[in-house]
């Protein structure tokens, strides 16, 4: 009974009834609403921002800020306490920054590539296996008897290319000029993280050199200071020179400020450089104990024939010719047929039912043996045009080629002659600091005898400040002008042993 009466005669409502079965696929609906809910609810942190006045914020963001601050101890380790050399920065650099470690990673990928060009020259096997039960009925006479097949197979399939005019081949080709191209890549990243690197090193010689400078120029312009306001209390002077002299003084100050800045954006770049943290204390030799040239010691034809066959650059741009040339053969084997051998050998066991009849076995070979002969002879031109593509590449490559050899010429030419010019500006500078000095000597002697006035003194007092940041100036010019031609010519990457 789906009801039953009450004692007033109203009928109780009947007592909804739900099978084991129906309970089940209503908890499953259950189930997969709260799913759907769920995945919605998480998939609201991907959404765009609901405001546009207003930063965007999820658990998602903050697990990729967790992972972005995670890459901060990654930063290299430096020792506080020591002093490097270039040659120990340069090998930090080249171990740590991430862009070796990024074309090394293209270099083994493209290495790879050509393993699967490669493999084109072998037969491809497969192997499967398979287990089937099939169960139907068949019709015989006037009845209908129940049938059952039990399938069990083993199966292997080769297949391979017997010839097919030069398409692999060119592919290979490809893949190894391809691979050679990412070889020099790398080289040419290590090239550039040396050239980084020194860049950076003179750059803080330069900053510490300059800081120097100018703390030698405050004590000079304290020192004429002081002077004033001795001949101040001697009555040989005037208010107006002392103001004078601490404005100088203030001046020089301010000059060291602002060249202390510098030096700490020369130590970020050189951590940067390295691979470190820019708050990384990095101690480095000092200008004072590095040797400096004073000639350059070959010719411009020199530096540029060595350039032509050594610059990474240039040999990648001849590797890109080469797989051109590669795909050009590729694409020009298409315009032939290409034979290739299918055979599937399979090994099989039947297992059968038929009633009324007992259980049926057989074992068996099979499979089959199939030559394909494939050859387009209509495509609407595709092929041609192929073909047309490819040798465009060839030459756009060779074009290319020759521009890089130009632009490698005209750098190194340059580089040349900004080191002349630095070499130059170095005999220049250290004769002008020379004569600086004197005269600011001559000057302040005079002024404390009343030969000379302030005025004069001051003059030569900034006069041997700029003296001084022309002096270390010149010098790190000279330094990076010399790498600057090293990079230009590809002799960083040479073993130090045959650097020119």
């Amino acid at each position: 009974m789906l009801g039953c009466r009450m004692a007033h005669g109203k009928e109780k409502p009947a007592p909804v009834i739900i099978s084991g079965h129906l309970r089940l696929r209503v908890l499953a609906c259950r189930w997969i609403l709260l799913i759907v809910l769920l995945s919605g609810s998480r998939c609201l942190g991907q959404n765009a921002p609901t405001l546009p006045d207003q930063p965007w914020h999820s658990e998602q963001a903050q697990q990729l800020e967790n992972d972005a601050q995670a890459m901060s101890r990654n930063w290299v380790t430096i020792d506080a306490a020591r002093t490097y050399s270039l040659a120990e920065l340069i090998n930090m650099g080249e171990a740590h920054n991430p862009e070796t470690r990024l074309a090394w990673e293209r270099s083994r990928a493209q290495a790879a590539r050509l393993g699967i060009a490669r493999s084109a020259l072998y037969p491809t096997i497969a192997a499967a296996a398979l287990s089937a039960t099939r169960r139907s009925d068949a019709f015989l006479g006037r009845d209908f008897a129940l049938r059952t097949v039990q399938v069990f197979q083993a199966a292997l399939e080769l297949n391979y290319t017997v010839f097919d005019f030069g398409a692999r081949a060119g592919r290979i080709d490809a893949a190894k000029a391809d691979l050679l191209a990412a070889n020099f890549a790398f080289n040419d990243t290590h090239r550039k993280v040396i050239y980084e690197v020194e860049e950076a090193y003179y750059e803080l010689l330069n900053a510490m050199g300059q800081e120097e400078a100018a703390r030698a120029s405050l004590a000079n312009a304290q020192a004429v200071q002081q002077a004033s306001e001795e001949r101040l209390k001697q009555g040989l002077s005037t208010l107006p020179d002392v103001l004078e002299a601490r404005s100088a003084s203030a001046q020089a100050d301010y000059k060291l400020q602002a060249v202390r800045g510098a030096e700490e954006i020369a130590r970020g770049h050189l951590a940067k450089a390295l691979g470190a943290s820019p708050t990384t204390t990095i101690n480095v030799q000092p200008l004072a104990e590095l040797s400096i040239p004073d000639s350059i010691g070959e010719t411009a034809e020199q530096g540029l024939q060595r350039s032509f066959a050594e610059r990474p650059d240039l040999t990648q741009e001849v590797a890109e010719l080469r797989s051109a040339k590669a795909r050009l053969k590729e694409a020009r084997a298409d315009r032939y047929p290409s034979l290739s051998v299918n055979a599937i050998p399979v090994a099989q066991s039947l297992y059968g039912l038929q009633q009324p009849f007992p259980w049926a076995r057989a074992n068996d070979l099979a499979g089959g043996l199939q030559l394909n002969l494939n050859w387009t002879v209509f495509d609407g031109g595709a092929i041609r045009n192929n073909i047309v593509r490819t040798q465009a590449n060839v030459e756009a490559a060779e074009s290319q080629a020759t521009v890089q050899r130009d632009q490698i010429a005209e750098q190194v030419w340059t580089a040349y002659s900004n080191l002349k010019t630095a070499l130059r500006q170095r005999q220049a500078a250290t004769a002008l600091l020379a004569a600086a000095s004197q005269s600011y000597d001559a000057a302040l002697e005079s002024y404390n005898l009343g030969l000379r006035s302030l005025l004069d003194v001051t003059a030569a007092q900034q006069t041997l400040a700029q003296a001084r940041s022309a002096e270390v100036l010149a010098r790190t010019q000279v330094l990076s002008a010399l790498a600057d031609l090293g990079y230009e010519t590809g002799d960083l990457i040479k073993p130090r042993a045959r650097r020119p």
